[in-house]
This record gives C-alpha cells, sequence and structure tokens, in this order.
C-alpha cells in the first residue's frame, strides 16, 4: 500500500508510468518544484506514503539542483540527484559557464504572441535552445484574438521552424486550450520557454483554473507577472507544467543538433554543395549561398544561421553531457511506437 501511494505522488509530479527511479535506499523520493536561489522546495513522499513539501538547502550537491530535478531527500538535506534525461540551458553572463532553468523535460513549449509582428530572429533561437534541451519543442502561438490575419502569422511561424509541432491559441475564446491541454497528459514534464508578457502565465491560468497575479503593461497589453522564480505546476491533464520567467537575451547555448533541426533546409543544402567541408562564405560551388542568389532561400534566414552558427563557433562553454538531444527521426518514431501501442 505504501509503494502504491508513493507511486501515487510521484506520478502526480510528472513520473511516467513504470518509471524506476532508482532512489537510495533510506532516502525519501522527491520533485523539485521551485528554486529560490540557494534554497528549493522539494515535493516528496515520505516512508509512509505521505506527501510533504519542505523547503531545503542546495548545500554542495551537484549538480546544483533546479526544477524538475528528481531527487532523495532526508533529515532536511537533499542527498542524491537522478541524472537527467534533458536540461534546458542557457549561457551566463559570462558565457563561459551555462545555467541550467530546468531539467527532465519531454515539451519544451516555445510561447510566441501574434498579436503583433513575429519577431523571427527570437523563434529561431528560441527553437535553438529547445532543440539542445533533449526534449520536443512545441511552438505555440498565443494571443490569435488580437491578430490581424491568424492565418498569415501561423504559415510564417511554420516556415520559419518548418517541421514543428505547432498549436495557434487564444485564452479568451479558448482556441487550441484542448490541444495543448491533450498535450499535457500524465507523465508529460513541459516547459514554457518565451520572452516576457507573450501569454505564458495568462496560457497557465487558462489551462489548469488558476489565477496568478498577471497586470497589464506594454503597448500590446502584454501581461507582466510577480512570479520570478522556476516552479513546477501539477495540472488538472495529469501532466507538470514548468513555469520559468521570460528570457530576455537571445543568447542561446548552441549545439549542432540544434542548429541543424532549427534550420533543416540549410542543413540540407549544405549537403550537395561541391565541398563537404563548405563554410557557405563563398566557397566555389557552395549551394547554400546559390539558393540565396536565386531567391529559393530566404536571405534574413541564412544570416540568422549565420550568426548563431558563428555563436556556436565562439561559445566556451562545455557541450552538454548525458542529457543528449533527440532528433527529428527519433521522436518521429517514439510517436510511431506509441500510435502502436
Amino acid at each position: 500500500m505504501t509503494a502504491d501511494l508513493t507511486s501515487t505522488i510521484l506520478a502526480s509530479l510528472g513520473a511516467p508510468a513504470g518509471m524506476d527511479l532508482d532512489v537510495p535506499e533510506g532516502l525519501d523520493p522527491g520533485r523539485v518544484s521551485i528554486v529560490h536561489g540557494a534554497l528549493v522546495d522539494v515535493i516528496f513522499a515520505d516512508a509512509s506514503g505521505i506527501e510533504h513539501e519542505e523547503t531545503f538547502p542546495t548545500g554542495t550537491i551537484e549538480p546544483h539542483p533546479v526544477a524538475g530535478d528528481w531527487v532523495g531527500v532526508t533529515q532536511g538535506t537533499i542527498a542524491w540527484i537522478r541524472p537527467r534525461s534533458s536540461q534546458l540551458r542557457r549561457p551566463e553572463t559570462s558565457k563561459r559557464r551555462v545555467q541550467i532553468l530546468a531539467a527532465n523535460l519531454d515539451l519544451v513549449l516555445v510561447v510566441v504572441p501574434i498579436d503583433r509582428p513575429l519577431n523571427l530572429q527570437m523563434l529561431e533561437s528560441f527553437s535553438v535552445m529547445a532543440w539542445d534541451s533533449g526534449a520536443e519543442p512545441v511552438v505555440v502561438l498565443t494571443k490569435a484574438d488580437g491578430a490581424d490575419d491568424v492565418q498569415a502569422q501561423a504559415t510564417e511561424a511554420a516556415v520559419t521552424l518548418p517541421g514543428i509541432r505547432q498549436v495557434v491559441t487564444s485564452a479568451e475564446t479558448g482556441l487550441g486550450l484542448d490541444e495543448v491541454s491533450a498535450l499535457l497528459g500524465p507523465g508529460t514534464t513541459a516547459v514554457m520557454l518565451g520572452a516576457s508578457g507573450v501569454g505564458k502565465t495568462t496560457l497557465l491560468n487558462v489551462l489548469d483554473d488558476r489565477d496568478e497575479f498577471v497586470r497589464p503593461v506594454g503597448p500590446h497589453g502584454e501581461g507582466r507577472h510577480s512570479t520570478t522564480t522556476r516552479k513546477l505546476h501539477r495540472l488538472a491533464s495529469g501532466g507538470v507544467l514548468l513555469d520559468i520567467p521570460g528570457i530576455r537575451l537571445l543568447d542561446v547555448v548552441v549545439s549542432a543538433q540544434g542548429l541543424a533541426e532549427t534550420f533543416p533546409d540549410i542543413e540540407e543544402l549544405g549537403t550537395t554543395c561541391r565541398f563537404a567541408d563548405c563554410r557557405h562564405r563563398g566557397d566555389e560551388g557552395c549551394a547554400v549561398l546559390a539558393a540565396v542568389a536565386d531567391g529559393s532561400l530566404d536571405e534574413r534566414r541564412f544570416e540568422s544561421w549565420r550568426r548563431i552558427r558563428t555563436a556556436m563557433a565562439e561559445q566556451t562553454v562545455e557541450p552538454r553531457g548525458e542529457a543528449s538531444g533527440r532528433s527529428r527521426r527519433q521522436l518521429r518514431r517514439r510517436d510511431s511506437d506509441e500510435e502502436l501501442d
């Protein structure tokens, strides 16, 4: 009975059915729900299968606990952190180290408003960041009720990020909310990634009947909420959603896979260049530059690729470790396997 109670608690925290946390004996299993700098809140099940939420110091344990980490706790201490399956990260200000924003994710919801012109450069940067995490990116277009031409905006986003699942939503009309909820079923952990004021907290409110503090600011009526921590929310749909502060900078940790998955058209063109090591900088027989010249590849898109590719070459942070990314091919295979089940 105790094991069943513990499993129920862990399932409510996003543990997939049949998942074994392999928590060392004598430790209570749980998940980091909120980060407050050097302190973190953990929801855990004790030896009797009773749920608790307590605040723990991070101490000297490595890696530093982040929202979404599966942990083992004892006597007011986080004594163990499960190896991460994925992690959303960005460079710190110095660009010599990375900041981990959230861990053990299945989906990264790239939240973008369409009641204003799309910021394509930001959309591409967030896509690279999402693919780098090892989770599957999903583009959530918000504020459709305020868009002049929803279809045109959605098409522009789809062309910018080809092949990535997209959902158009409106918190006012309810458009797309059932589709988003369906993505966040039991055993699924998602994080919302986007700039401040794009509608992340409003989306959370309407998805799960919450009332987080939001006040309208800015020329487009964008909201700003008081939460500055990274917080795990258990949803009525069965999954969990991590709400993190809005990202202001476009600096991202760039992996080769993240770049390739965000710009598959340029990646494909590159395979037809005359030379395998073509740098697309004036090399003879470059298919990429030829496509830019004849207009079949948008010059803005190529310049965005080149900017991010340069950042990848210049970054000094360590490459991602065990939490390796899943390619589109792997994600399609996973989806096919689920359909067969």
